[in-house]
């Protein structure tokens, strides 16, 4: 099972996205990923942009908020960049936020109970599959326990989308949750939140987090540069976590991790 490494990228400009998503293609990473909020750019154009300007990166939202956006809408842009980047895309896909109401009232659109979220998720999970061809790589986002049993189901891979301080152990119980409810081989994805003590701005500007809490707090996302590859091949063959995400501000300080993986045999 080869570890995958995925990297958050946030447009400045035209031409500093396209010298990240080369430098990421040329770096190693398997995956540019970028977030789908109101206060970043759209998903779709900026994937299509590093589609044209790259030729073996993968490129994924991280994540679409289904209940931002019609299914057959979904199924028309999905349709497009899989085209554009010659089946290279990944639909990383999510009930939404749970702050994302607002945004949800803000372009008009109608925001369930959870309930109602998570089969808006299934229905346009289904379409895409039944529309697209070819299907791409479905990703879903998952915490709870109904998501996640949900996602056993329709994901190719599911991403852990546990909270910054989630410990190993909660990890671990978010994986037996999914492989309780399929017998599929699902292989599952989590997000750095910190490497030693760097943590993304984000983090602590908006969220008040350190590095020195989430140390004491166990945090699954932080680790330490000394012990992280170990530690990463731990998880693949424990739980199946063979994928890490990086948010870009950490990538110089991962980068000797991710070397590490791409060494030659």
């Amino acid at each position: 099972m080869e570890m995958k490494f995925g990297i958050i990228v946030v447009p400045r400009s035209g031409h500093e996205w396209v010298r990240a998503v080369r430098d990421a293609e040329r770096q190693g990473y398997r995956t540019a990923l970028l977030p789908d909020t109101l206060y970043t750019p759209s998903p779709f154009p900026a994937l299509a942009a590093a589609a044209a300007v790259t030729s073996t990166l993968r490129l994924r939202p991280n994540v679409l908020a289904v209940p931002l956006r019609h299914t057959g809408a979904l199924v028309r842009e999905v349709a497009a960049l899989q085209l554009l980047s010659d089946g290279r895309f990944e639909l990383g896909v999510g009930a939404g936020r749970p702050d994302a109401a607002a945004e949800a009232e803000k372009l008009g659109m109608a925001w369930g109970s959870a309930a109602q979220r998570r089969n808006q998720l299934l229905d346009a999970v289904a379409a895409v599959r039944e529309q697209v061809d070819p299907a791409p790589e479905i990703v879903v986002a998952a915490s709870g326990a109904r998501m996640l049993a949900a996602a056993a189901n329709i994901a190719d891979r599911i991403l852990l989308a546990a909270t910054p301080q989630a410990t190993v152990t909660e990890l671990a119980e978010m994986v037996r949750i999914v492989r309780d409810n399929t017998d599929r081989d699902i292989r599952f994805t989590h997000q750095l939140v910190g490497l030693g003590d760097r943590l993304p701005h984000f983090l602590g500007a908006r969220l008040g987090l350190t590095a020195a809490g989430l140390q004491q707090a166990g945090a699954a996302g932080l680790l330490d540069p000394a012990t992280a590859v170990a530690v990463l091949d731990d998880r693949r063959e424990k739980y199946g976590i063979d994928e890490v995400i990086v948010p870009a501000e950490l990538a110089p300080d991962f980068a000797p991790v991710l070397a590490h993986f791409h060494r030659p045999d």
